[in-house]
């Protein structure tokens, strides 16, 4: 594992092309990234933002809500992510996201990865810049000037 990286990429990839279902925690945006690999006749896998869940029940509950004609998932493998949104793409995990679910035969999935990696990179945008201008939660070490 590289220390500056904190995560171990080679077993990330490895999730990403064998588990069922995955939950991405980031540092800085608060939402997770939730990829379902599972696939029916009628529907393809999710690649979806969704909320923080207090408890792993309450993760399970949201799944089957988004995806009400599968099965519960008999395990959530969550995946912490100590970098960068973008990383996701410069380490070549994103690719394999993608790769992974256009397995599926379905084209929609396609689309669902880039709107999601499009929202993360908003969110993380909008965080960074609360934390930088002291709003929501944040508070700056420097007083604004009038």
């Amino acid at each position: 594992m590289d220390s500056e990286f904190a995560a171990d990429l080679p077993q990330v990839l490895e999730t990403v092309n064998s588990a069922e279902v995955i939950i991405f925690r980031f540092w800085v945006v608060h939402q997770r990234l939730l990829l379902d690999t599972r696939s029916s006749d009628g529907e393809g896998p999710l690649v979806k933002v969704v909320p923080r869940a207090r408890s792993a029940e309450e993760r399970f509950r949201a799944i089957k809500q988004l995806r009400p004609r599968f099965r519960l998932p008999e395990k959530i493998t969550a995946v912490s992510w100590p970098r960068p949104v973008q990383s996701l793409v410069t380490t070549g995990v994103w690719d394999a996201i993608c790769h992974r679910v256009s397995q599926s035969g379905f084209p929609e999935a396609l689309e669902q990865c880039q709107q999601a990696l499009e929202e993360l990179l908003r969110l993380e945008k909008a965080e960074t810049l609360n934390a930088i201008l002291g709003h929501d939660s944040y508070h700056t070490l420097w007083s604004q000037r009038p």
